[in-house]
């Protein structure tokens, strides 16, 4: 009764440790590579795949995972740096570096340490590219210094599977003697601007009066202008009608006239007028002819008649 008791708990006992194996087993050949990374797998020491996220088996004992790779953009820090402007000025600049691995075997196999590599090759373009340009260049170009930047890290980085998006530079740092000529530069340049525009605004001032005055005087000329032309206007109007007033007064006059009480009236006037006339006369003159029939009315109009013509000569005279 022992013996078979004996060999079933050795059964049990390698069934149990094969149970053990093969989960061990499954465990090692069973990898979950996480989002945006990606696994190099190696067998006997040579490349065998590239595992991406997901599920991935891999041969216990035999593969194995050489390098773990990051697909997601990384940024790094990219260490001050002295370097010479092209006007032999030196600087000191940091600067931050963003890139990305497009291939995990060419990052893997291509270069030792691909993120040590692509800093290095930043610290050196970076310097290649300053030495390019002039001190006032450096900072009014920025944004063109760093794209050169990057266009040559790419070029000089592809064998290495790595894609270099955007270089920035932190701070450029020159001497302590170049800071303080340029802050004398700007404070001249500052002071030039200052007298620059209050010239300006001295010149838009005078030019503004000039403006008032030619302004006022051209409305005062246009006040005058419209004045006389008002005083010209009520002139006229008012000769226009003093004008048809006599006009009026004539036709009246002559309306009356081609009546008999008009006639009547005439004649009563002329003889007013004749006998004024005589007393003229006389005041001039001691002698004053008279003709017969003197006593008709027709005759006495006539006479007043050349009597008046006659002062008037006189008066003239």
């Amino acid at each position: 009764m022992d013996q078979p008791t004996d060999i079933l708990d050795i059964f049990l006992s390698v069934n149990f440790f094969l149970l053990i194996f093969v989960l061990i087993v499954l465990k090692s050949s069973i990898k979950f590579v996480p989002q945006n990374r990606a696994w190099i797998v190696e067998r006997f020491g040579k490349f065998q795949s590239t595992k991406e996220a997901g599920l991935n088996f891999i041969v216990p004992f035999i593969d194995r995972v050489a390098a773990d790779r990051s697909l997601k953009e990384q940024a790094i820090d990219v260490p001050s740096q002295s370097a010479i402007t092209r006007d032999n000025i030196s600087l000191i600049v940091d600067g931050v570096l963003y890139f990305r691995v497009l291939d995990p075997y060419k990052a893997t196999y291509g270069v030792d340490d691909h993120i040590f590599a692509v800093t290095q090759l930043a610290q050196t373009t970076m310097r290649s590219e300053l030495g390019k340009m002039e001190l006032d260049k450096t900072f009014e170009e920025r944004d063109l210094l760093n794209t050169n930047i990057v266009a040559a890290i790419n070029q000089a980085s592809d064998p290495w599977g790595i894609q270099v998006l955007r270089y920035e530079i932190k701070d450029i740092v020159p001497p302590n003697s170049v800071m303080e000529a340029m802050e004398a530069q700007m404070k001249a340049e500052r002071v030039k601007r200052a007298q620059i525009l209050e010239s300006e605004g001295d010149r838009q001032a005078a030019i503004n009066v000039a403006e008032g005055k030619k302004q006022a005087q051209v409305l005062a000329a246009e006040a005058e202008k419209a004045e006389q032309i008002l005083r010209a206007e009520g002139e006229a109007r008012a000769i226009l009608a003093v004008a048809e007033a006599q006009a009026e007064a004539l036709r009246q006059v002559g309306e009356a006239a081609n009546t008999v009480e008009g006639q009547k009236a005439i004649q009563l006037d002329l003889a007013t007028k004749a006998i004024a006339a005589k007393e003229a006369i006389a005041k001039h003159s001691s002698v004053v002819l008279l003709p017969e029939g003197s006593t008709d009315a027709s005759a006495l109009v006539a006479q007043s008649m050349s009597i008046i013509n006659t002062l008037n000569k006189v008066q003239k005279g």
